[in-house]
């Protein structure tokens, strides 16, 4: 088994907060991304998928349509938008978490990866320097 990894990079806002909890208590659990006013993040997207290289291309999968993939259903939408006002497919309902926001792609994609003839493995979606999250779908690896 190979895998195969397209890193796409985009800007995004978000707030995280719980409206009925006081400022101080969102903040104690968000920190700054509780803030009122919205910030945002200038995030990394990577998208790895597994599969064994076609003996004639070699390829897991061709990277240019898996970047197509990746930019039509989620980059085109997310680039510069803001997670709780602009993304419509993303859940009102649901906290724009890194952890939340790489699930939500995980099932924006997964069916038309698989179509190709790979298999989508994980999402890793870094916010920061410092804090990414990882995604392997809702069996794990």
């Amino acid at each position: 088994m190979l895998y195969l990894t397209r890193r796409e990079t985009f800007n995004a806002a978000h707030k995280l907060t719980v409206p009925e909890w006081s400022r101080e208590k969102n903040y104690a659990t968000f920190g700054k991304c509780s803030n009122p006013n919205w910030h945002g993040h200038n995030y990394q997207l990577f998208v790895t998928v597994a599969g064994e290289p076609d003996p004639v291309t070699g390829f897991v999968m061709d990277a240019k349509a898996l970047s197509t993939i990746v930019k039509e259903e989620i980059i085109d939408d997310v680039d510069h938008a803001n997670f709780n006002l602009d993304v419509d497919w993303f859940p009102a309902d649901l906290q724009p978490t890194t952890e939340n926001i790489s699930r939500i792609f995980w099932e924006r994609i997964e069916a038309r990866v698989n179509q190709s003839g790979a298999r989508l493995y994980s999402i890793r979606l870094q916010e920061t320097e410092n804090i990414y999250a990882e995604y392997y779908g809702p069996n794990g690896r």
